[in-house]
């Protein structure tokens, strides 16, 4: 019993100093390419902004604190949030059968930053029940390799995980493929018969809000099936 109790606090220490502390330091690692991120948007957002004539056309970088910051550009928000918990890809990932993570297992925990697209009134109206649309997760391992799973572009050029490294040209290019997937999509009015009929407190709501709800098109082709909710 005793050594049986002996092997139990040895495999528990282990997990701890292994598993517990690989686990801090991919939070970290991923805290500090945020802060680089954030950074970066900082700097490319005060870079376009002197060049936009048109007073209309919004253009703003906000740091909303440790974890998250938006940008507005144009009729558009993009709200960027770093999750605070580290991810192990899932057995059936097709990246286990690369070299990378076959010769270490521990290359297959990320930490996540989620790119939301919002309608910038959506968020200035505080209107609520307006749809934002999930269009990328940036992957982050220990050794700042990063693969990204997104639409448009963000899904297509940045995928090779053994090659993908961290870095400001990168994240400027994830940046830019960000406002460009954001801007090209247009406001879809919603189905007529949804919006066919109405109540009293609607209407209410309409005409001191203009409380509509909307929503914009993700992806080249509107697909309910394709689209994450928040």
């Amino acid at each position: 019993m005793k050594n049986e109790l002996e092997n139990q606090r040895k495999e528990v220490l282990d997990l701890l100093h292994n598993k517990a502390a690989l686990k801090q330091d991919i939070y970290h690692d991923t805290l500090k390419v945020f802060e680089q991120f954030k950074k970066i948007m900082n700097e490319e957002v005060s870079f376009l902004k002197p060049f936009l004539k048109d007073d209309r056309i919004r253009m703003q970088y906000i740091d909303k604190g440790k974890y998250e910051s938006q940008i507005f550009i144009g009729s558009d928000l993009l709200f960027f949030h770093m999750h605070t918990n580290v991810f192990l890809l899932p057995d059936e990932h097709p990246f286990w059968k690369l070299k990378y993570l076959k010769k270490n297992k521990n290359n297959g925990y990320f930490g996540i930053i989620y790119i939301y697209n919002f309608l910038a009134q959506s968020v200035l109206q505080n209107r609520e029940e307006d749809p934002g649309y999930l269009i990328g997760r940036i992957f982050v391992n220990k050794e700042s390799h990063f693969f990204i799973e997104g639409k448009g572009a963000l899904g297509v050029e940045f995928k090779d995980v053994e090659k993908s490294i961290i870095s400001d040209d990168m994240l400027r290019a994830i940046l830019y493929k960000s406002f460009s997937f954001a801007t090209q999509f247009e406001l879809l009015s919603p189905p007529f018969d949804l919006m066919s009929e109405v109540n009293v407190l609607q209407i209410q709501e309409i005409s001191t809000n203009l409380h509509i709800q909307t929503g914009k098109r993700v992806g080249f082709r509107f697909d309910a099936d394709d689209i994450e909710y928040i």
